[in-house]
């Protein structure tokens, strides 16, 4: 299978992982899983009256929503819950959670056209300076000391921000919860469901240039996304966590 197969395949796989919860999720009053899911919510089963799961179609954070209707004292109340999905068979792997051209990050950041140069330098949309090691794009250790703090000093004053962008999302379908499930062999060995602050914090961290001459931020590793056959597409720029670090905390 070449890069372009495997990407097709795991967006495939993804439409599966979200089919998977959301019928975890609608067989609530006898599936055990979908039961611990709820009560991680927070949610006490006796008062629930039912659970409505569905796909969110569009790009968006969340991957369902989850419809909870709960009796208390004789009123009926719905919770409406945006939750990201992210089932893994690999407790090592890697899982993008966001990626985009660089105009569509530089929409909702501003970001400024000196940082912006060299992240088009970084992604190959900018041809490589003379001397690069790589003939496509060059990577942050190859750039002036000057420019690599002032680079990094963006991404840290406004680490904030991107953090919630790529990890909840923004408007009415940006994710509130986030789900990790550890499935091998069709076995759900292990789950997490924590709210989406939580994990916000958990990914925070330092900001600085990795080994490999892409960002590490905190737990989050920003890098060009490559592959794709030579497509334009692997000039994207790409943020991947591992997921099942969540498992820890």
């Amino acid at each position: 299978m070449d890069k372009v197969e495997l990407g097709s395949q795991t967006a495939k796989n993804g439409f599966k992982n979200e089919d998977f919860a959301v019928a975890t999720f609608n067989a609530w009053e006898t599936n055990e899983l979908a039961r611990a899911w709820l009560l991680a919510m927070g949610y006490n089963l006796n008062e629930i009256e039912f659970v409505k799961a569905q796909k969110i179609k569009g790009q968006f954070k969340a991957d369902i929503q989850v419809s909870i209707s709960v009796q208390i004292k004789l009123k009926s109340l719905v919770d409406i819950q945006n939750i990201q999905v992210k089932l893994v068979s690999n407790p090592r792997g890697f899982n993008q959670i966001d990626k985009r051209w660089l105009k569509s990050y530089n929409e909702i950041w501003q970001i400024p056209q000196h940082i912006y140069e060299l992240l088009a330098l970084f992604t190959g949309e900018l041809p490589p300076r003379q001397g690069s090691k790589n003939k496509k794009r060059m990577f942050v250790d190859e750039f002036s000391d000057s420019e690599q703090n002032e680079f990094l000093k963006w991404f840290k004053d406004n680490q904030a921000m991107i953090l919630c962008d790529i990890l909840k999302g923004r408007g009415q379908f940006a994710s509130e919860w986030f789900l990790v499930i550890l499935r091998i062999s069709g076995d759900v060995v292990k789950w997490v469901l924590k709210p989406i602050n939580e994990v916000i914090n958990f990914y925070n961290g330092e900001v600085c240039v990795s080994k490999q001459g892409s960002i590490k931020f905190g737990k989050i590793t920003i890098q060009r996304k490559g592959g794709d056959g030579g497509r334009d597409t692997a000039k994207m720029l790409q943020f991947k966590i591992n997921p099942c670090l969540l498992f820890d905390i």
